[in-house]
């Protein structure tokens, strides 16, 4: 059986060449393959994925992207290049032990199943990471139709037909979880080890977890457009009984000036939703430009395939 590892490479140079040789030596049951694929490192990540590539060439693919375009989208350029018959992605960091690959490989082999999420007894991210963790899962549970136990691991092995499946969207703002979803409900789970990272700090700001909170929103459901339209219709609903109730009070109590504050909270709350509701069609707008304006989900500098001679 061959197995293929697809690591996204973000400034991860003090990593990257303990992690390949591990997996290359803990793996050794394996017919392994490696796709590194550095995803425009600010360091000098490319220089050792190159030294990677030619340590190991019989096992090492490496892809160098043009400039930085996120993890989903440099893990999707990592499957486009694996071979093998299940794929495993996973983080630079050694968050995941390389050792744990085996557990996930044998429970989608034992249960046939497409894809199978890692899961934690306690997970070492920091509080910030962990809260952006679940707001993400509870949405994802609501727009994706997930069950709720399960967690949307990074760290998760995937069968070729579900590689193959995935890589068919062509556009710009890939959520793998997403895809996964939709191709597949023959999805399974398996509890493995969560370290402390090694080096650095994790790249997910505030920023990038929103953009990653769009990507799901906008591309993989349309529940959000189906809770502006209810939310429409609550407030046009309230709209009338507070017209009703202002009338009523301006008959009956003709002396009373027209009350300012609650026009002004009226102004404010309809405006506002309105804003909202309007920046969510923007959104949806937006992405449909960006895709058929043929916005490159990746774009591919050189890729390092083959044996070093």
């Amino acid at each position: 059986m061959k197995l293929s590892i697809v690591i996204p490479v973000y400034n991860g140079a003090k990593t990257i060449g303990k992690l390949a040789d591990e997996l290359i030596e803990k793996l050794k049951s394996y017919n392994v393959e490696i796709v590194l694929v550095n995803d425009g490192s600010a360091d000098s990540s490319h220089e050792e994925c190159f030294k990677l590539f030619k340590k190991h060439g019989d096992n090492v693919r490496y892809v160098n992207l043009a400039r930085n375009f996120g993890e989903h989208n440099a893990v999707m350029a990592g499957l486009s290049q694996v071979r093998g018959d299940y794929a495993v992605i996973i983080d630079d960091d050694f968050q995941n032990p390389p050792e744990e690959i085996i557990k996930l490989v044998e429970k989608a082999k034992e249960g046939h199943f497409d894809v199978v999420y890692s899961y934690y007894a306690k997970k070492r991210h920091s509080l910030f990471r962990n809260l952006g963790s679940s707001v993400n899962n509870l949405a994802a549970t609501w727009l994706l139709n997930k069950p709720r136990d399960f967690y949307l691991s990074s760290f998760k092995c995937m069968s070729s037909f579900a590689v193959k499946e995935v890589i068919k969207y062509k556009g710009p703002f890939p959520y793998i979880d997403g895809l996964i979803w939709r191709s597949t409900r023959n999805i399974g789970k398996v509890m493995v080890r969560h370290e402390k990272r090694e080096e650095g700090r994790s790249g997910y700001t505030l920023k990038k977890l929103v953009h990653l909170w769009l990507n799901m929103f906008v591309n993989f459901s349309v529940y959000p457009l189906r809770v502006s339209t209810f939310l429409g219709i609550v407030f046009s609903v309230l709209g009338i009984i507070l017209s009703a109730i202002l009338i009523m009070d301006r008959i009956y109590h003709p002396e009373i000036p027209v009350g300012i504050t609650s026009i002004l909270v009226a102004i404010l709350v309809f405006s506002g939703m309105q804003l909202v509701i309007l920046g969510l069609l923007g959104e949806y707008l937006g992405k449909l430009f960006m895709t058929d304006n043929q916005t490159p989900q990746y774009v591919i500098r050189e890729t390092f395939t083959g044996e070093v001679k």
